[in-house]
């Protein structure tokens, strides 16, 4: 199985490592940064580098560009941009394309806020959710849609984030995670094979579980903006938000 390093330290950018199997595009490695997508998080993209160690100088020829990571059967697959050269074995280099990754990881802290306020102030759940680079989705259940609340649950939000408290994240087995109130805030998001929950906290506003890429604190986040939004019919409705600062 391939270690997860993005979930042990979301500021690597580069590490080193064995390419476990390799089928036309798709590599598996031994330990990897690229985040996977998943639960709304896009996939990391960026570039592996055969042969190469730290310091090492190579010829384009030996790089591949990762266009996609995806998890098949439990195991991280990276897709190239063209078939691999290269076997089973093979040292390699990664290397994330970082400016992209951080816009994600601010954007999706920024997501829990949001969520967690929503959560809070109208007993709301997330029901779908898109993080992108500059914007993110929320789709979520709701009787009465009103513009003028919505302002109030960023301000509140926005708030929350100035206070720039830092992160904790940590495992907790999902039986004592379960008895949290509000632990998991995206409806249906946790299938019942998870046994061991990986938590990611914000002192005094959030706590739930998340699998996703994260910023250290929230004074790296930035402000919430309302970009638009929808209503999607009878009780759906949709929020598109941004990051500025």
């Amino acid at each position: 199985m391939t270690i997860p390093l993005y979930l042990q330290d979301s500021y690597l950018r580069e590490c080193e490592a064995a390419v476990q199997s390799v089928s036309g595009k798709e590599v598996m490695l031994d330990q990897t940064i690229f985040y996977p997508r998943g639960g709304g998080q896009p996939t990391d993209t960026g570039k592996i580098i055969v042969g190469a160690s730290a310091g090492d100088v190579v010829d384009s020829a030996s790089e591949f560009r990762v266009v996609n990571v995806m998890k098949k059967e439990g195991k991280i697959i990276h897709e190239l941009d063209r078939d691999a050269d290269f076997a089973s074995g093979a040292k390699v280099k990664c290397v994330l394309d970082w400016g992209r990754r951080y816009k994600l990881m601010r954007m999706h802290t920024a997501a829990h806020v949001l969520s967690a306020v929503m959560h809070r102030e109208l007993n709301i759940l997330i029901t779908g959710n898109q993080l992108e680079e500059e914007k993110t989705r929320f789709d979520f259940a709701m009787e009465n849609f009103d513009r003028t609340m919505f302002d109030t649950m960023v301000n509140k939000a926005n708030e929350a984030l100035a206070t720039g408290v830092e992160l904790k994240i940590y495992d907790l087995p999902r039986e004592e995670a379960m008895k949290i109130p509000g632990v998991v805030k995206l409806a249906g998001a946790l299938p019942p094979s998870i046994t061991i929950l990986r938590i990611v906290e914000i002192p005094g506003i959030d706590l739930q579980a998340d699998g996703g890429t994260h910023v250290k604190s929230l004074k790296e986040v930035g402000k919430i903006g309302i970009m638009k939004l929808e209503n999607k019919g009878k009780e759906n409705r949709r929020i598109y938000f941004t990051l500025s600062g």
